[in-house]
């Protein structure tokens, strides 16, 4: 796949590199060419200076074959305008868009782009971990209607099956990680203190697992 990444900051450059590992190939656009030295050494993607907002420059960048386009940089209406363009006049199929800035998280995805916030999801994972929760969501699908959630298995449920613990139909199991290894677990899984289990769940079935771990209905 041709993906072209706008911004070779931390986040643009680690993507690059992430992309360039899994085998695609890459085009890193930024206005500032020191900015590619972020660039591991062993990064062998096509690197291209210029303003993003340049048609000379996208063009040189090869955006009129690409498959996939991020734009990642530290300026919401930049990403915002690049994104558009990608979309509208080049017709780039997945456009995704950094935002950097929170309170215009709604006006990018008033645009209907997808959207990446790591400034708001960072900030809510950390609180999230700050606030002890037994149950913590690892990933939203929709509109968060349902989540994938992480929870650590307490002493109280050592030796207990999976299906004791999973017995409503808010939610339903999606992996258990034991001693660094994954697994893909049954009703008939024994659990053991520690492990690390992921659950797909509606709020209300979130709220029964933390109801559960709390002992309020164990």
């Amino acid at each position: 796949m041709n993906v072209m990444v706008i911004g070779c900051g931390r986040v643009g450059s680690d993507l690059a590199y992430r992309l360039y590992r899994a085998g695609h190939k890459v085009t890193v656009v930024d206005s500032n060419e020191q900015s590619f030295e972020r660039l591991k050494p062993d990064f062998r993607g096509r690197t291209v200076t210029g303003e993003p907002l340049s048609k000379e420059v996208l063009e040189r960048a090869g955006i009129e074959k690409a498959d996939g386009l991020a734009a990642v940089t530290n300026s919401d209406p930049l990403n915002a305008v690049v994104a558009h363009i990608a979309r509208r006049i080049y017709k780039v199929s997945n456009v995704i868009v950094r935002n950097y800035d929170p309170n215009l998280y709604p006006v990018l995805e008033g645009f209907g782009f997808q959207v990446v916030s790591s400034t708001a999801w960072g900030a809510q994972r950390i609180e999230e971990l700050l606030s002890g929760t037994a149950v913590l969501p690892v990933y939203s699908a929709g509109s968060g209607e349902v989540k994938i959630v992480e929870m650590v298995v307490p002493q109280k449920w050592n030796g207990h099956t999976l299906g004791e613990l999973l017995g409503a139909e808010e939610y339903l199991p999606v992996a258990l990680t034991r001693t660094g290894r994954s697994s893909l677990p049954s009703a008939d899984t024994v659990l053991e203190t520690g492990d690390l289990l992921y659950v797909s769940a509606t709020e209300e079935g979130i709220a029964t697992l933390r109801s559960i771990l709390a002992g309020k209905e164990a």
